[in-house]
């Protein structure tokens, strides 16, 4: 799996809905986790589904993009999984058990809720937070090391076909994208 970094650029009200999108990803993910607490036998299956309820129940909740729900959700139900394994394997010490997330900086959009544009230089987020168009910063050569000057995409390799985008901030504050 290839990952390409890019910094994002945009205007301070686009930062400001991508982070709502940011708090309401650990929102989803911190229900998921005390579904998981409070009711026994809750499977993975069952916190994908509690995103529909989420989404129905809270107003800002049903604004994020339902591949964004569902990718909070299955990083509760991976935190679960990871507590049941370690307890399987009696590993010494703390086993691990899904805790809540205070400092969550990312939200993954899988195949829907973004577009790319052609020329590959600006990402739009399409959910209903209505974050926009955001400019992409960065090398795009990642993938062939250094370019000549009348380098494209065409002339080199095909273009890789972009699965997923994690948007997220770092502890130092620059907004950044992540496309595998």
């Amino acid at each position: 799996m290839i990952v390409l970094e890019f910094k994002l650029g945009g205007a301070a009200a686009q930062y400001a809905a991508l982070d709502e999108a940011i708090r309401t990803t650990q929102f989803i993910r911190n229900k998921c986790v005390r579904k998981w607490m409070d009711e026994r036998g809750v499977k993975p299956y069952d916190l994908n589904k509690y995103c529909a309820i989420l989404a129905k129940e809270y107003d800002f909740a049903g604004k994020l993009n339902s591949q964004a729900q569902q990718a909070a959700a299955e990083r509760a139900s991976a935190a679960v999984l990871r507590f049941y394994q370690n307890c399987r394997a009696k590993k010494l010490g703390t086993k691990g058990y899904p805790q809540f997330q205070r400092d969550c900086r990312s939200v993954e959009y899988k195949q829907t809720g973004w577009t790319l544009d052609a020329a590959r230089t600006r990402l739009t987020l399409t959910d209903g937070f209505k974050a926009g168009t955001f400019r992409l910063r960065g090398t795009r050569d990642l993938l062939v090391g250094h370019a000549p000057i009348n380098w494209s995409w065409s002339n080199c390799h095909p273009r890789p076909v972009n699965k997923r985008h994690r948007a997220g901030s770092s502890r130092d504050g620059p907004l950044r994208i992540n496309s595998t």
